[in-house]
C-alpha cells in the first residue's frame, strides 16, 4: 500500500509564520493544474505496482480549487493508479472557503476527510498571523461541516504565539471539544527563516516567541486533551478513537508515497527520496517539455536508521527495538539504548518492553533527543 500527496501552491494571502511553498497570485492556477495532471500521467514507476490507500491534497490552499480542477486531478489519479476502495482522501481547507455548496462538491468528488486551518478563535491573534479568515467564519465552518454529514475531519490549532494567553488556548480548545471535533492537530508557533514573522522579530516590530510559555501551553493542551478523551498518537496529533490520520501515520511508518506538484516529495519506502522544484514557473516550463523537474537522493543505512528514529519517536508507539535489529542490526540497537540512558534517567524517555518512547516531559524536546540517538 502507498499514499499520494498533491501540493497546491496557491493562497489568497501569506500568513506571517508560513515557510511552505506557495504563491498569492492565482493567475497561473489553471496552467499549473494542467502541468500537475501531466506529471501524474507521466510519472515513472518510482514505486512499483502499489495500491493507493491514502490521498492527501495539501498546500497552499487546496480549497481554492474549483469543481472542474478537482475533477481533472481525480480523473488523472484514477487513470494512473489503482486506488483502494474506501481510501482515505483528505483535502486541506481554509474556513473562509467552506460552505454548504462546496462541501457537497467535495463529497461528490470522493473527498471523505477534511483538514481545516482554523489556528485560533481569537480575532486579534488571527489578524496578527495575517490569516484570511475571522473567528465568525471559523464557527460557521464547523457548523457547515457538521450539517453536511462529514464525520471525519481535523482542525489545526496554533499555540504559543506572543498574543495567546492560557485562557485563549483554553477557549480555543473548549470550542472544539464541545463540538466533538474528531481530530485536532496542535502546532507550536515556529519562527522559520525567510518569513515575515522572523523579519519582524529581528526588526523588533513584534514580540519574540517565548519557549517557556510554549512548553507551559503544550502541557496544558495534553491535560485538556486527556480529560476530553482524545488520544495523543503523535506529538502534535490528537483524536477520538478511530480517527487517526491514515495518511500522516503512513509517513511515520515509513510507507511509500508519491508527491505531485511544486516542492512535493516522494519516497519509495526504502532508500530513495525525490523532491520537485519549488518554483511554479520552472515547474510549468519543465512539464511543458515532458520533464518532471525533481532531484533525488539514495539514503545510506545510517540515514535510513536516523529517519526511522526521527519519525517513530514522535509517535505513541516509539522506537521498536525488534524492528531496529531486523533492519539495521544488533549494534544499532545497542547504540540507541546506550545513547538513551541519560534521557531515561532524566525522565524524558521510557523503555517499555521492546519500545523506547518519549514521556510527556520528553515530547517537548523530541527533536533534540532524536538527534542524540542518531547513529
Amino acid at each position: 500500500m502507498a499514499g499520494i500527496y498533491i501540493h497546491i501552491p496557491f493562497c489568497r494571502q501569506a500568513c506571517n509564520y508560513c515557510n511552505f511553498h506557495f504563491s498569492v497570485s492565482l493567475k497561473n492556477k489553471e496552467i499549473l493544474i494542467n502541468a500537475l495532471i501531466k506529471e501524474i500521467e507521466t510519472q515513472s514507476n518510482f514505486i512499483k505496482d502499489e495500491v493507493i490507500e491514502t490521498i492527501y491534497i495539501g498546500g497552499g490552499t487546496p480549497s481554492l480549487l474549483n469543481e472542474y480542477e478537482l475533477e481533472l486531478i481525480f480523473k488523472a489519479l484514477r487513470k494512473r493508479f489503482l486506488i483502494k476502495e474506501n481510501a482515505e482522501i483528505t483535502l486541506e481547507a481554509n474556513p473562509d472557503d467552506v460552505n454548504e455548496t462546496i462541501l457537497e462538491i467535495w463529497k461528490k468528488k470522493t473527498v471523505n476527510r477534511l483538514s481545516v486551518g482554523l489556528q485560533s478563535f481569537n480575532e486579534a491573534e488571527l489578524k496578527w498571523m495575517n490569516r484570511a479568515h475571522n473567528a465568525k467564519q471559523s464557527l460557521q465552518c464547523l457548523a457547515d461541516i457538521s450539517a453536511s454529514g462529514f464525520t471525519n475531519y481535523s482542525v489545526d490549532l496554533i499555540y504559543g504565539s506572543p498574543l495567546q494567553t492560557n485562557d485563549d488556548l483554553k477557549n480555543n480548545f473548549s470550542i472544539l471539544a464541545k463540538r466533538n471535533v474528531p481530530h485536532i492537530s496542535c502546532y507550536a508557533l515556529t519562527v522559520e527563516p525567510d518569513t515575515v514573522l522572523n523579519k519582524n522579530i529581528n526588526a523588533k516590530k513584534t514580540t519574540p516567541v517565548n519557549s517557556e510559555k510554549q512548553a507551559e501551553q503544550f502541557f496544558l493542551l495534553l491535560k485538556m486533551m486527556e480529560n476530553e478523551g482524545y488520544e495523543q498518537y503523535e506529538i502534535s496529533s490528537f483524536c477520538k478513537p478511530g480517527f487517526r490520520s491514515k495518511h500522516n501515520s503512513s509517513y511515520w511508518k515509513g510507507k511509500p508515497y508519491f508527491g505531485f506538484g511544486p516542492s512535493a516529495h516522494s519516497f519509495n519506502g526504502f532508500d530513495k527520496r525525490r523532491w520537485n522544484i519549488s518554483n511554479n514557473g520552472l515547474y510549468i516550463q519543465s512539464l511543458e517539455k515532458n520533464i518532471i523537474p525533481y532531484e533525488e537522493e539514495v539514503l545510506t543505512n545510517a540515514q535510513r536508521l536516523n529517519e526511522y528514529i526521527m519519525t517513530v519517536l514522535r509517535t505513541s508507539e516509539g522506537i521498536n527495538m525488534q524492528y531496529v535489529v531486523q533492519h539495521f542490526g544488533e549494534e544499532s540497537k545497542k547504540h540507541i539504548i546506550t545513547a538513551a540512558q541519560k534521557f531515561i534517567i532524566s525522565g524524558r524517555l521510557i523503555m517499555n518492553e521492546e519500545n523506547l518512547k518519549l514521556t510527556k516531559e520528553g515530547m517537548f524536546f523530541a527533536d533534540g533527543i532524536a538527534g542524540d540517538l542518531f547513529t
